[in-house]
């Protein structure tokens, strides 16, 4: 949906630059919007926004409190201005950003600080910032449905109020009082990560007007998909613990029949259900209407690039203007791993669609993507236009499990066998990657004589014979060679918190703007697992219901890798492991199977740039092998799940 560039806009955009400045006189149209308004004196004020639900069942439609600052001055001048709007169920339980800051009150119930620079910075420069309590959540009524109808409702019911087409009181409960968006022209965007970014992509996926642009941050795009891979749980709870997580004990006794609702919805058989239906956005990808600004930690192993990857194939189908930003870390928000260079871009990126500054930043890169700590490739388009998805197949070899990985198929009747060690998981199976072990099976190229580039989703396909009724399979991708990676395994995913401070925008005695400093933390690796994927091979015949298996009988499944930009350098390796539980991030079957994987009819399809013939050329003739004294997993602790969070969904 490209903005059209008419002189309505340009003329929008001199204006704005005309009203930037305080005494309203500039000689030149601005390229930016400027911080010619006062923070100390902004108008903080808070609503209470009519939903139209009535989650907690008590005879009343539930109100989401939706705390609001924004400039003075536009108002007194009649000018109207648009939002940045961050809805959270994290205020008051948790908090948001590496100091997880809460919103705070003044005695008389007024909002003192809110989390996060986006206040501070974007305020003073003519936006109000708007942060909604999810119901259930804070100041809320209502029930926490993690991710449901209600969640969704929550944030899309003050869309839909600073446009004009909802009710809002100044009071949680009173009628006398009603509250008028007057001062805004409806031009929202949402950000936010983790849960928050969740909440943006599914008010964008209900097509709701007013809604301009969102920058989800390691956002779910299907909440099945966080939950399970089809059909392998990937945790050891379901959504009822993360409601649990977010709410006090006297909302959780208010919503109990919410919380049965989502315990029974989501059973661990790793089937799926209406619940998990309402709660998948892809399917409604044809009606985004807003931009979007997707950012991931390639090493998330709480909010999966799989959601990434999905979500943003399917906005491509629709023709959704897109921005992306794939950084080395796990679930870290940008302001803490390449903070000047955020705060830039995303000033940029609100001026374009909220304000109508004609800033170029719709023409720039798609693509930022880090490929050492700190250092930053760029994409016209992503996945690059060279982008071709290439079947690669494994091999035998010399010892068992230890095989290779070309072009050509395996001859019929070639098989690989392991077994179930629920107590390995992926570091442990490729820090044996040249060794025959009885839990996995590995192939690998040549050392590369040319960089190969994998840029998207891949899949693998396996053909397996089970020895039991139950399996669970794990396929994932090595670059087997050294380097110094973002240390993702780490409690911070990638990231040192500093000492000194940098500040972003303006402050007051109760909301400052000076956040603690971070820099990379890195690693010294022999290998890095750089993308994964699991299924409960049961669910071969469908991704939403497993069956049975028959001892003895081959079964085939493709397993859905999570989305990843690696390139595997010269004098390295490229690997391809199929074992079973990768243990910390799925949980074992009811059984210890046995598996024979039948090589000719198991093939990876990379998503290579270059395609068969950049493979090809990669992985003929002789490199010089960089080959490291050991493959013991140098700074990548064997314990890979590094959330503390009850349930997942770590902030």
């Amino acid at each position: 949906m490209p903005i059209r560039r008419t002189l309505v806009v340009g003329a929008v955009a001199a204006l704005m630059a005309v009203l930037d400045s305080p005494s309203g006189a500039q000689a030149a149209p601005a390229r930016e919007s400027r911080p010619v308004y006062s923070y100390d004196n902004a108008i903080r004020e808070s609503v209470w926004v009519d939903t139209g639900l009535d989650g907690d069942a008590d005879g009343k439609a539930d109100r989401v409190a939706v705390d609001i600052v924004r400039p003075r001055e536009p108002a007194q001048q009649g000018r109207k201005i648009p939002v940045i709007m961050d809805a959270s169920p994290y205020y008051s339980c948790c908090g948001r950003g590496n100091e997880s800051q809460k919103k705070t009150y003044d005695a008389n119930g007024n909002v003192v600080q809110f989390p996060l620079f986006y206040d501070n910075y974007f305020v003073p420069r003519g936006y109000a910032f708007v942060a909604v309590d999810l119901a259930g959540t804070n100041r809320s009524d209502g029930c926490i449905d993690i991710g449901g109808h209600s969640d969704i409702q929550s944030a899309k019911a003050a869309v839909d109020w600073l446009n004009g087409r909802a009710r809002a009181y100044t009071t949680r409960t009173g009628t006398a009082r009603a509250a008028k968006a007057d001062w805004t022209n409806g031009n929202t965007g949402m950000i936010g990560k983790s849960w928050d970014a969740t909440i943006a992509n599914g008010v964008a996926a209900t097509g709701v007007e007013g809604l301009k642009t969102i920058v989800p941050i390691a956002g779910i795009s299907s909440w099945y998909d966080y939950y399970f891979q089809q059909g392998a749980p990937l945790y050891d709870s379901g959504p009822d613990s993360l409601a649990e997580y977010v709410d006090s004990p006297e909302q959780l006794a208010r919503c109990a029949a919410v919380q049965k609702k989502l315990v029974d919805g989501a059973p661990r058989t790793g089937d799926w259900t209406k619940l998990w239906s309402e709660r998948d956005y892809v399917r409604d990808a044809d009606k985004v209407k807003a931009s979007v600004f997707a950012v991931h930690g390639m090493q998330d192993l709480n909010v999966r690039t799989k959601h990434l990857g999905q979500w943003w194939d399917a906005l491509a189908k629709n023709g959704v203007e897109r921005k992306i930003w794939f950084s080395q870390t796990g679930h870290v928000d940008p302001f803490d791993y390449r903070r000047g260079a955020w705060v830039d871009t995303l000033h940029r990126w609100f001026d374009h669609y909220l304000m109508g500054y004609d800033n170029g930043i719709d023409h720039e890169p798609m693509a930022d993507i880090e490929r050492h700590p700190d250092q930053w490739s760029t994409d016209k388009v992503w996945p690059p236009r060279a982008t071709d998805t290439t079947k690669v197949r494994p091999q035998t070899g010399s010892s068992a499990g230890v095989g290779t990985l070309g072009l050509k198929a395996a001859k019929p009747g070639a098989t690989e066998t392991f077994t179930d060690d629920p107590a390995q998981d992926e570091t442990s199976w490729a820090s044996a990657i040249d060794t025959s072990t009885p839990a996995k099976t590995g192939f690998t190229t040549k050392p590369l004589t040319k960089d190969l580039r994998l840029s998207g989703s891949s899949t693998v396909t396996v053909t397996a014979t089970p020895s039991t009724a139950t399996a669970h399979l794990s396929a994932v991708l090595v670059d087997l060679g050294p380097d110094t990676i973002r240390d993702y395994a780490s409690a911070t995913e990638g990231i040192t918190t500093l000492t000194t401070r940098s500040c972003w925008g303006a402050s007051t005695t109760g909301d400052s703007s000076c956040f603690l400093d971070t820099k990379a933390r890195t690693a010294a690796v022999d290998y890095t697992v750089f993308s994964r994927g699991w299924a409960d091979l049961g669910n071969y015949a469908s991704d939403k219901k497993g069956r049975p298996l028959t001892p003895g009988k081959a079964y085939t499944i493709t397993i859905d890798l999570a989305a990843t930009d690696h390139i595997v350098p010269a004098g390295h390796r490229l690997a391809l492991i199929v074992a079973g539980t990768d243990a910390g991030l799925i949980d074992p079957p009811s059984t210890t199977p046995t598996l024979t994987v039948d090589l000719a009819h198991t093939s990876a399809n990379l998503p290579l740039v270059g395609g068969s013939r950049a493979f090809a050329q990669a992985t003929s003739g002789t490199a010089r092998a960089l080959t490291p004294s050991r493959l013991d997993g140098v700074g990548v602790p064997a314990a890979i799940r590094p959330f503390a969070v009850p349930g997942g969904a770590a902030r």
